[in-house]
């Protein structure tokens, strides 16, 4: 047989044309997938907006499409942070209201007369779809497109990514995701082929990344890491030296356009790392070109005086902007990445975030499933053939792994990493069975004595059977069964046996089922509940709803003066303003941690104090959250001990010991802590509560706790219960008024 034709043919056009067909029908359906999953908010409960940092940027789209680009930019918001207000502007990421207003202005151009609401609503399962092409071409570039198909079905159910991509879930991640992914592609793209063009489209992304989530920060710190790997693994092209000195500059000046970031991006901390690998690169492009024409007796003299000039020059630049107070420090969330211990110690407020807490091992399992499983073999075969593509994966993965460490919230940006990287390593495992049963079923038979055949049976011949073959100078022989067919059990030369690589392929495919199966259990269970109405199961297991906290704020909206200031934690401000429509005193944004503390001194003090504190601010109701009649555990009384602490800042008598019992446990019985059992919130949390029983338990006990209350009467002086929603999990107070002959004298009945 001569070479050529042993040689496999070129596909035919019909060939490609087809794979494009199958390729289109692939991705359409996984788009309708992946839309559809995540609907079961909407079918189940209504179409709404989830959660509390959602409402906020809902209320700024809709003042976007109402009023126009002019009237957002220049929005003085006095529904929130009273008296102080806030300029909405220059303090948010407009990036998801742009998104929502550019989709509905498109709707209503083509004939689709859909309110904002909607389109709000279904902005996150939209892009889940670009999340899986983002990822499919990322994992394409790093490996192969059977690994990027794979990657992309994987993650548009990823649970982790399902978190921030359910319909109603109308937060900056919703997005931001599908940005990260497309700028980690645009970057590889611009290292694996040194294009101008493919640089600046990174750059582009990046811009559009930085406007819509802080988590910016991590793009801008992880591509200068990977940059100096390279450097120093001897993997340093002149590709990489075109992609990193466009991308900072150009991605660094499109950043600052954003108001909200401005000159933070050449000022802070958390960018520093890109300009010193900016100016570490030139240094080392500078010293390599030096090289190539000046002599190795004085090469090392020149270098040390370009490291020396180099060194003094970015000295006397940092020791001047820091003396003239033009560098500014880490931000405190992204010191807390670094160091875990210091919002606990420094800034209480950032570890009151739940998002902000350490990570657990379920909740990783719970985010990645088996794909935390396959992650290792796809490193295994990342390293086996590494290049500048996958290497970059492989530091994506890494960091992000330690960052889901010290927060939680970063999930989310572990998720597409994991799944990319278990991609890789499942189709590289698998592909080998494949190729065998495709070899074995569809490959045309080959001559017995030709060279590809001798060639193939040397390959699949162990070490002692290839010196045996050479001994005997003779084929090796397969041992078959004769109760099986030969063309099923044994395998040709080069391959596995087909009933090997079907049981193989077959045990590898459950866990990808059953984690296809646990993806649209967190769509549907785990993610599609609104943070405003509860579901609950009943006794005859039905599916039951509570519907307190929007029962509670129709009741302000309908019953309070619209220029009434309602005093709540900081996690209900932002929902307090979007359904209520009401001022309040501080909201989801915390950006002021006195006014919070401020806050917190009201509902860990006296009855007295707080109603002084109330006064000086001129509140008009007190609202707080109450589960212990109904079992609600993400109550105020469970986050008592965060009020105490950040007040501390505002008032250092405050002593969380005070509020503990002696033992300094937490605890709502008789063993509580004095200060505690004053506190207004203890108060207004139990007021009547003697009264109200569960089953055979005698009045006053709490569900959540678990525990009866500490006092059977409480009294209130100068608070009046206003309104509590059917279940007592909202509740609220209204702030009386001073009496005409004053405070002193101020006595009701």
């Amino acid at each position: 047989m001569s070479s050529t034709g042993s040689m496999a043919s070129p596909p035919s056009a019909s060939l490609r044309g087809l794979e494009a067909v199958v390729s289109f029908a692939i991705f359409a359906l996984l788009g309708f997938m992946g839309f559809m999953v995540r609907l079961f908010s909407v079918i189940r409960y209504e179409s709404i907006i989830h959660e509390f940092d959602p409402w906020f940027n809902f209320r700024s789209t809709k003042v976007l499409v109402d009023q126009g680009s002019y009237a957002f930019w220049n929005w003085f918001d006095q529904r929130s942070w009273y008296p102080l207000g806030r300029i909405v502007g220059g303090t948010v990421y407009p990036g998801i209201m742009y998104t929502a207003y550019v989709m509905h202005a498109l709707l209503h151009t083509i004939g689709f007369k859909v309110d904002i609401r909607e389109v709000c609503v279904l902005t996150a399962p939209t892009f889940s779809f670009l999340t899986a092409l983002a990822a499919y071409l990322l994992t394409t570039e790093c490996a192969d497109s059977a690994a990027g198909l794979l990657a992309a079905v994987t993650v548009v159910i990823a649970p982790g990514y399902m978190s921030r991509s359910v319909a109603g879930s109308y937060d900056n991640e919703a997005v931001a995701i599908t940005a990260l992914v497309a700028t980690f592609f645009m970057w590889v793209r611009s290292v694996n082929t040194g294009s101008t063009r493919w640089s600046v489209l990174a750059t582009i992304v990046y811009m559009y990344m930085v406007s819509t989530w802080g988590g910016y920060v991590f793009i801008i710190n992880l591509i200068p890491i990977y940059t100096i790997l390279m450097i120093f693994s001897g993997r340093y092209s002149h590709r990489l030296y075109v992609a990193y000195s466009i991308f900072y500059v150009l991605g660094t000046l499109l950043s600052m356009q954003i108001r909200f970031v401005g000159f933070n991006a050449v000022r802070t901390g958390e960018h520093m790392a890109a300009a010193g690998t900016f100016a570490f690169l030139h240094l080392y492009c500078a010293v390599q070109w030096v090289r190539s024409f000046v002599p190795k007796k004085s090469f090392a003299a020149i270098t040390n005086m370009l490291i020396a000039a180099t060194i003094v020059l970015i000295g006397t630049g940092v020791s001047v902007g820091l003396a003239k107070g033009y560098f500014g420090g880490w931000e405190g969330r992204f010191w807390s990445l670094l160091d875990p211990t210091f919002a606990k110690r420094q800034i209480p407020l950032i570890s009151s975030v739940s998002e902000h807490q350490p990570t657990s091992w379920d909740s990783i399992v719970f985010a990645v499933h088996f794909t935390a499983v396959l992650v290792p073999v796809g490193l295994f075969y990342v390293f086996r053939n590494v290049n500048d593509a996958s290497l970059f994966l492989v530091v994506y993965c890494m960091f992000s792994v330690y960052f889901v460490g010290v927060m939680v919230r970063l999930l989310l940006v572990l998720a597409p990493a994991a799944v990319m990287l278990a991609s890789i390593g499942f189709s590289a495992t698998i592909k080998p069975l494949i190729a065998s049963i495709k070899r074995e079923f569809l490959s045309s038979p080959v001559p017995e004595n030709s060279v590809e055949t001798k060639i193939e049976e040397i390959l699949a011949t162990p070490e002692v059977d290839k010196r045996q073959t050479r001994k005997r100078k003779g084929p090796p022989t397969v041992a078959t069964s004769p109760s099986m067919p030969s063309s099923i059990l044994s395998a040709g030369p080069g391959t596995l046996p087909v009933v090997f690589a079907l049981a193989v392929i077959g045990l590898l495919c459950l866990p990808l089922a059953h984690y296809i199966r646990h993806g649209v259990w967190t769509a549907s269970e785990a993610y599609s509940s609104p943070s405003v109405v509860l579901s609950t199961r009943n006794p005859d297991g039905s599916r039951g709803y509570i519907d307190d906290f929007r029962e509670a704020y129709y009741w302000l909206h309908e019953n309070t003066p619209d220029d009434a200031k309602i005093l709540s934690w900081w996690d209900y401000g932002y929902q307090l303003a979007g359904f209520a429509n009401r001022t309040t005193i501080v909201d989801n944004n915390t950006w002021n941690n006195t006014h919070i503390g401020m806050v917190g001194r009201v509902l860990n003090s006296p009855e007295e104090k707080a109603f002084r504190i109330c006064k000086k601010i001129d509140v008009d109701y007190v609202l707080i959250v109450f589960g212990g009649l109904v079992g609600f555990s993400g109550d105020d009384i469970n986050k008592f001990l965060w009020p105490v602490r950040i007040s501390r800042s505002v008032d250092t008598s405050v002593v969380e010991h005070d509020y503990l019992t002696s033992r300094g446990g937490y605890s709502i019985g008789d063993d509580a802590g004095q200060a505690f059992k004053d506190s207004i919130m203890y108060k207004m949390a139990y007021y009547r509560f003697h009264h109200q029983s569960y089953h055979d338990n005698q009045g006053g006990f709490d569900r959540v706790r678990h525990r009866h209350i500490a006092r059977d009467e409480i009294s209130l002086t100068y608070f009046e219960e206003a309104f509590s929603s059917k279940t007592w999990i909202v509740r609220i107070f209204r702030v009386k008024k001073f009496s005409n002959r004053g405070f002193r004298t101020l006595k009701f009945p």
